[in-house]
């Protein structure tokens, strides 16, 4: 009662209020700009069981925006320093750590032990997996998007209302993320605690829930707009009917001569189907180096190009490669064109 007190005095909360938090389940995917502080609130407010899912490791570049690390727990994984901190916050609480990436294959599984999802990814594809396991298991999932100074907010799945693929039926070919684009950190926390509103109101049964509806606001600005979300049953019903649909999209190299080295993780398009890529994601570089060749030229490359040159760097100085080359610009400047139109033609940008 001392803990929650100043929250339990709410007309709208009081102590049924209180034990409607202590009962519910959250699951958030992705510990970073958004997952950071909607965690902290909602660990703050009392919800009983949070799930923290999250694969990555905190790095330097992280830290403007995610909020629960330092530069102590820069090489840590994301899910346990996120655990520890929120250990340290509220003790009263049950936290699961998920040091795992959402994948087809256990997105189903994972979502049914929770009572609603909440989005802190910054990548199309996931967020498609996301929605489809959502229907399939019958959850709520509170979304968000950031892009440099602006968001996205909604809730999909909520009462039978639009899903993600209501919004978006394709998605663009390319991933927007913060690695890419860059971020105003604030725009992360302001859209990860409208998240963490969102999920008290379905908890708590309390104001009106941003289902139906996406929210569209500009941090600098201060202006925003909220939109209708209208409803295709073609959408919905094709997940119930064929199951996940992952989003694939393959292109293909304009020059198979040479030797590629495709750093991006697993759940990154366009896909490259071909002998001459060497596939070693990010995560699982140090303990693969030796599946690098070193007697010809290989081309590293990620989504922008970003990546793939501090690791470039890192390779020659530290391991000793004399033969590695970064691809400026990604992926785009290694496929073929007649690719790049194909997929460009049946895409649906999301900006932000």
């Amino acid at each position: 009662m001392m803990r929650y007190d100043r929250q339990i005095q709410l007309d709208s909360i009081g102590v049924s209020g209180q034990e409607k938090l202590q009962k519910a389940s959250v699951l958030i995917v992705g510990v970073g700009g958004l997952g950071c502080p909607a965690a902290q609130y909602l660990a703050g407010a009392g919800v009983g069981r949070i799930g923290l899912m999250d694969h990555d490791r905190v790095s330097l570049s992280n830290l403007h925006r995610q909020i629960l690390f330092t530069e102590a727990d820069i090489g840590r994984p994301k899910a346990f320093v996120a655990a520890e901190k929120l250990g340290g916050l509220n003790s009263e609480i049950q936290i699961d750590t998920i040091e795992e990436a959402l994948t087809i294959t256990n997105a189903e599984t994972i979502f049914r032990s929770y009572d609603i999802i909440l989005d802190g990814t910054d990548n199309f594809e996931i967020k498609y997996l996301i929605n489809d396991a959502c229907i399939l298991t019958g959850k709520t999932w509170v979304y968000a998007s950031i892009f440099k100074n602006e968001g996205q907010l909604s809730v999909f799945n909520f009462q039978d209302g639009p899903s993600y693929r209501c919004l978006f039926p394709k998605t663009t070919r390319e991933n927007i993320s913060c690695e890419a684009t860059g971020v105003l950190g604030v725009t992360a926390g302001l859209l990860g605690v409208l998240q963490a509103v969102e999920v008290l109101k379905l908890i708590l049964g309390i104001g009106e829930v941003l289902a139906g509806k996406l929210k569209v606001l500009n941090s600098l600005s201060g202006q925003y707009q909220v939109l209708k979300i209208t409803k295709r049953p073609e959408e919905i019903d094709q997940i119930y009917k064929s199951g996940i649909q992952p989003v694939k999209l393959e292109c293909k190299l304009a020059d198979e001569s040479r030797i590629y080295l495709d750093i991006r993780e697993e759940f990154e398009q366009p896909k490259l189907d071909s002998e001459k890529v060497i596939k070693i994601p990010l995560s699982q570089l140090d303990e693969r180096l030796w599946e690098i060749p070193k007697e010809e030229e290989v081309l590293v490359f990620c989504q922008s190009g970003k990546r793939s040159r501090k690791i470039v760097d890192l390779l020659n100085s530290e391991y000793g490669f004399k033969n590695l080359k970064n691809v400026e610009g990604g992926i785009d400047n290694i496929i073929s064109k007649e690719s790049e139109a194909n997929h460009s033609n049946a895409s649906k940008t999301e900006r932000i």
